[in-house]
């Protein structure tokens, strides 16, 4: 093939990616060519990295545009000399994948004579990158850059914007609450070289940039037992943790959180009066776990956390089956909510702390709507275009028993689920359809994902709003959406 002709058919590939005119799951070889990133800088080879339609600014960066950025399997490690490839594989329309990617190179190979590492020096494969925490989400663009802030946390001009803050902004009295965030990078990485000493990132920052007031900090105790299954699909946990283990995990976390807090001078809610207080100009959070892991099965560890770390929003389960109940993600094992899941309900009811069944299966969702006394939220998921198992997508019945306790079922931003931010406000109307506008919240899982998200910075909540306003919904609506729901179940459960 001629040297034209090729550059013809690697554009036509990527032309007809950004169009993703199909939904269908489909495959077809293709031949493509792009700009390798590697997921860890350090490697010289892999068999699992990014290929990406414009030559990167730097090693780290990720492409805003999740279309412009594919994930990639090869045969064999191939050397990463940072230079244009050209590849020849099978590209997959992937439909709900649970890392959020929309397309997928498998089976790669150069066109051109490969550059192939030896077995001693095989690359990172997509089980170590996401086990060491390095996720693409995680990865800064280069030194003094962070998701377009500087160092001097003032916007990059280089770098592309979705939309002005002048779009779309909360009325006074309104606030703006994130159900689901990992800023900051508190969660201790599972990368060794890392682990609980990975830098902090901007906060504070981005939250005045898109006039986003409250975002519930979320710190996640599982971290060292999990890692991604062997078809490279889903997380799971790979071995029983140690006595004391997440515990300390958790008090590990707990720490970082409340280092960051000071570092970015947030503002700590622990009640409903401070929230109803909450000056609009200072960036508040509330202090999160995503899953009770750290309990170890002590029901004292909740008033530990509470009163101690400041806890006040409690999500029951994540990657791991664990005391407290089964994962949408792995075979049931306890039928839904356990007994000691149902007693951290009702602790967490009578002490003031939101109970979140995110990651949680239908079955023990509804227990836990049986049991507790106060609105549930569901943080972060959306609406399953093609139900099935293992996902982390839910339907309808699953969002109805949420939204029969007067809670809240948070959108979030996968670009395994959503085209844009329009497609996402589009999400929100059919979640509204399904629950009503009063049980619909966001939930952003910032920095938690591994492909880019389509809501990547706080800085685009305007342009999500206006989205909003876009799909329908009224001013009154988008605020209820963007955090007055969620605002009104966490007064609930404060009384």
């Amino acid at each position: 093939m001629a040297s034209g002709d090729a550059s013809s058919a690697t554009q036509s590939v990527w032309n007809a990616m950004r169009d993703d005119s199909t939904h269908e799951q489909s495959a077809s070889t293709v031949e493509i060519g792009g700009w390798m990133i590697p997921l860890d800088p350090t490697e010289s080879a892999a068999d699992y990295f990014l290929l990406t339609e414009d030559e990167p600014c730097c090693g780290g960066c990720v492409p805003r545009d999740p279309l412009r950025c594919i994930e990639v399997i090869s045969r064999d490690p191939l050397e990463l000399d940072g230079g244009f490839v050209r590849l020849r594989g099978r590209l997959i329309r992937l439909i709900d994948d649970p890392a959020g990617w929309r397309y997928q190179l498998e089976a790669a190979r150069h066109v051109s004579e490969p550059k192939r590492a030896s077995s001693s020096a095989a690359g990172m494969s997509r089980r170590a990158f996401l086990a060491s925490g390095a996720a693409l989400s995680l990865a800064a663009c280069a030194p003094g850059r962070f998701a377009g802030y500087t160092d001097s946390h003032e916007p990059d001009p280089a770098e592309p914007r979705d939309s002005e803050p002048e779009q779309w902004q909360a009325a006074a009295g309104a606030l703006t609450i994130d159900m689901h965030s990992h800023a900051g990078h508190v969660i201790v990485s599972r990368n060794p070289k890392l682990g609980a000493h990975r830098p902090f990132t901007p906060v504070s920052a981005p939250m005045r940039a898109g006039g986003m007031n409250v975002i519930c900090l979320a710190i996640v105790t599982d971290t060292v037992v999990t890692r991604v299954s062997a078809d490279r699909k889903r997380f799971e946990a790979w071995r029983t943790p140690q006595p004391g283990e997440l515990y300390q995990l958790g008090q590990t976390e707990f720490a970082r959180a409340h280092e960051l807090i000071e570092r970015e001078q947030l503002v700590v809610v622990t009640d409903a009066a401070m929230l109803a207080s909450a000056d609009p100009r200072t960036p508040h959070v509330i202090i999160a776990s995503e899953g009770g892991d750290f309990l170890e099965g002590q029901l004292e560890r909740v008033d530990e956390a509470y009163s101690q770390h400041q806890l006040r929003h409690l999500q029951l389960t994540h990657y791991r089956v664990n005391e407290l109940g089964d994962i949408q993600t792995e075979a049931p094992v306890h039928g839904g909510l356990t007994d000691f899941g149902a007693d951290v309900v009702r602790r967490c009811n009578a002490l003031g702390i939101v109970v979140d069944v995110a990651h949680g299966t239908y079955d023990l969702v509804k227990r836990a709507a049986s049991v507790t006394t106060k609105p549930l939220v569901l943080s972060h998921t959306a609406l399953a275009t093609h139900p099935g198992a293992r996902s982390r997508l839910i339907t309808a019945d699953h969002a109805r028993a949420v939204a029969q306790t007067g809670g809240v079922i948070g959108v979030w931003p996968s670009s395994g689920t959503f085209h844009d931010l329009d497609g996402m406000a589009h999400g929100f109307k059919r979640m509204v359809e399904v629950v009503g506008v009063e049980h619909v919240g966001l939930g952003t899982d910032m920095y938690g994902f591994i492909s880019p998200p389509v809501f990547r910075d706080y800085d685009q909540l305007p342009a999500l709003g206006a989205a909003l306003l876009s799909a329908g919904f009224s001013q009154k609506e988008s605020e209820m959406l963007l955090g007055g729901n969620y605002r009104r179940v966490f007064e609930a459960s404060m009384g």
